[in-house]
């Protein structure tokens, strides 16, 4: 994707001073850069072009998944550090399922929102998710049904963490985030560009793919507890929910994203 699009400069990665890691707290690493653990996170990240990568810390587990993390690091010039496995779980924490290889990466650029949509499918808007699991899930979901890209509040949203990458299971690094200073401007551009803004919140009828033949929606989730900010709800073109016939009244912001992008794509699947 191109860095500049219509003066909109991409924005190059918030860093702290600590870094980003595994654990809340963040593993050791330099600013701009992070720890990513696991094989999934760490085989998509050596695979994409787009990713710098730094160093790779391997355990001497045969673990075919391993091996080949470690195959497409050396096609990369990032050679395998063999390491014991107490120091990745002294460095990104006990609970941290590492799987035997960590990958210190630099972050990922976040593109402009023209540039995104450039990328088909529908579009994830998240109005202060803040939990890192929970957008990495999203972020799945995101890849597993063809969004073009997610679209978060800068300063209310989660930092690209190994947490975060271990959750979206490789999709980080095929999905773009767009990180926006402005939510309700973000909303501007995409009805500008002729996305159909709807926000997932009670109140309004019930989401049916059909409705949306032939447009390019956008879907807006909000925090779980608060939903969406009232400027938020005002500036989406409609309201609509999940059709929800059991006991729940609510869902995981995680699993409302992926039964909402189920909705949106279903009249698309392939007759039997």
């Amino acid at each position: 994707m191109r860095s500049l699009r219509n003066g909109r400069p991409a924005r190059r990665p918030r860093s702290s001073g600590q870094g980003s890691g595994g654990r809340d707290s963040g593993a050791s690493a330099p600013a701009g850069s992070c720890w990513l653990f696991g094989t999934h996170a760490v085989a998509a990240a050596l695979a994409n072009p787009e990713r710098q990568c730094e160093r790779l810390w391997v355990t001497e587990a045969e673990h075919p998944a391993v091996q080949e993390a470690v195959q497409a690091g050396a096609v990369l010039h990032v050679e395998a550090e063999i390491v014991p496995r107490s120091r990745l779980d002294d460095m990104l924490g006990p609970d941290a399922v590492h799987q035997g290889v960590a990958l210190l990466a630099r972050q990922l650029v976040s593109p402009a929102l023209e540039d995104a949509l450039e990328r088909p499918g529908p579009v994830l808007v998240l109005d202060q998710v803040t939990d890192p699991r929970n957008v990495g899930a999203i972020l799945r979901s995101a890849a597993a049904f063809g969004a073009a890209c997610l679209v978060v509040q800068d300063r209310n949203a989660p930092e690209e963490t190994a947490v975060l990458a271990k959750a979206a299971s490789g999709a980080l690094e095929s999905v773009p985030i767009v990180r926006e200073v402005n939510l309700s401007r973000a909303l501007e551009i995409l009805q500008k560009a002729g996305c159909w803004t709807v926000g997932l919140d009670a109140g309004g009828s019930v989401l049916n793919g059909r409705t949306f033949e032939g447009r390019r929606v956008a879907l807006v989730l909000g925090a779980e507890g608060r939903g969406l900010r009232r400027l938020t709800r005002e500036r989406c073109d409609e309201i609509a929910g999940l059709y929800m016939p059991g006991e729940m009244e609510s869902l995981n912001v995680s699993v409302a994203a992926a039964v909402g992008l189920y909705e949106l794509t279903r009249l698309g699947m392939p007759s039997a």
